[in-house]
């Protein structure tokens, strides 16, 4: 069924703020909640968190104190949205085990994406960094068996495998490296726009996990794990927010955010398999609709457009659903692992140059080689266990990945041609 948030009769925003009780909802189970629940809710979290500090930055760019009240209430419930939202994770789980969450979404929303996107520039981008995110889950999941004797697989199901990908230590690229064309908002198509956005906010999320959280981790090894993995992050956020259309005003962009979170809402409620988790989505998505005609009173007020001006058609282009990508996953695998970028767009690393910067920056960040903490976190796991830790359908499908005694540490990093 098509819907159109604009067309919805929006509550008042004062009728929408929440209680101290309505914060408190009731956590998800760890392990008899669908591990697509827990990815719903690290996803929705950080499209607040999006929300919110759009919203800030919107108002230290506003001189209209009239208008920076309305952010105010409308920021003012997207704070609690995201505050809810926080605590539907359930006190017994721990940070790596969140981690492994937001890994599992990374993986699976990317793919998902991927595969529905038209703008081949757009895929291209997130193909590549899928295969960075897939193999992130592997090194998280090998340093959760060592340090706790806990298998990734009780967290993530059977919906997505747990083997190598482009090793991490090939993803360190210089920062022009990670620049892209943004793509033009006149004319793309809506799901395109609702893409970038998503899959940039999904992976500041992780950014800003990592980076806030990683150095509370339990010993050194991980938070040096985090550190470097937070780091590629930093790369993938800058990716993702390049392909952005910068042309926008500020009232245009604020129109895109809250249709955004519209149409995730309406994608999370209408994907969620706990009832209560459900209900919470539909109680926000309510309220997000009366964050949106919010918006398009202040479009109307101060730029004197209508929303269809911004948003030719309101009506939702198809919906997000979780679901396992493992075959698509394989083939992008196969067929692209040992690229890396170059400017904007993506190359074989073995057509580059010796003095290009992908090498002067692997140089720099990855001396020695050997101790690069992605690499040595699966080699000790080697040692203790006799193998690695993964969680596969069949033998990965490249070769130089498939020895379960030696992790692979040259694999897209070296030229072998």
């Amino acid at each position: 069924m098509k819907f159109n948030p604009f067309l919805e009769k929006p509550k008042k925003l004062e009728s929408i703020i929440m209680s101290w009780k309505d914060l408190a909802q009731k956590p998800y189970d760890k392990f008899e909640a669908s591990p697509y629940t827990r990815v719903r809710c690290i996803l929705m979290n950080g499209t607040e968190y999006e929300a919110v500090w759009f919203s800030h930055q919107f108002h230290r760019h506003a001189a209209d104190n009239d208008l920076r009240r309305t952010l105010a209430m409308v920021r003012r419930s997207e704070q609690q949205q995201q505050k809810l939202i926080a605590s539907l994770k359930p006190v017994d789980e721990n940070l790596l085990e969140t981690t492994i969450g937001y890994e599992q979404l990374a993986v699976d929303l990317t793919a998902f994406l991927a595969q529905h996107v038209k703008d081949k520039h757009v895929k291209d981008a997130l193909d590549f960094a899928l295969l960075e995110d897939f193999d992130h889950l592997y090194r998280y999941s090998n340093l959760l068996e060592t340090d706790m004797n806990a298998k990734a697989e009780d967290y993530v199901g059977d919906y997505t495998e747990i083997t190598p990908g482009r090793p991490t230590i090939a993803h360190h690229r210089h920062p022009y490296d990670s620049v892209r064309q943004p793509i033009d908002n006149k004319k793309a198509d809506p799901f395109t726009k609702c893409a970038v956005n998503i899959i940039t906010a999904a992976e500041q999320q992780t950014m800003n996990y990592y980076m806030n959280l990683g150095s509370f981790y339990k010993n050194q090894k991980g938070r040096e794990l985090y550190t470097e993995i937070g780091m590629v992050e930093e790369q993938h956020v800058t990716q993702y927010g390049s392909l952005i259309d910068p042309n926008p005003s500020w009232f245009e962009m604020c129109l895109m955010h809250e249709y955004v979170e519209c149409y995730l809402y309406y994608s999370m409620m209408a994907d969620e398999s706990e009832p209560h988790i459900k209900k919470v989505w539909e109680m926000l998505l309510e309220q997000e609709i009366a964050h949106l005609h919010a918006s398009v009173e202040n479009l109307r007020k101060y730029e004197k457009k209508e929303w269809q001006e911004v948003i030719p058609n309101g009506e939702f282009p198809e919906l997000i659903s979780f679901k396992s990508n493992t075959e698509y996953i394989r083939k992008i695998l196969k067929n692209t692992v040992t690229n890396t970028a170059k400017r904007e767009g993506y190359v074989d690393v073995n057509t580059l140059e010796n003095t290009d910067n992908f090498f002067k920056y692997q140089n720099k960040v990855n001396k020695p080689f050997e101790e690069e903490r992605g690499h040595t976190i699966v080699e000790e796991h080697i040692e203790r266990f006799g193998q690695d830790y993964r969680f596969e359908t069949k033998p990965n499908p490249i070769k130089e990945l498939q020895d379960r005694k030696h992790d692979n540490f040259t694999l897209g990093r070296t030229k072998t041609k």
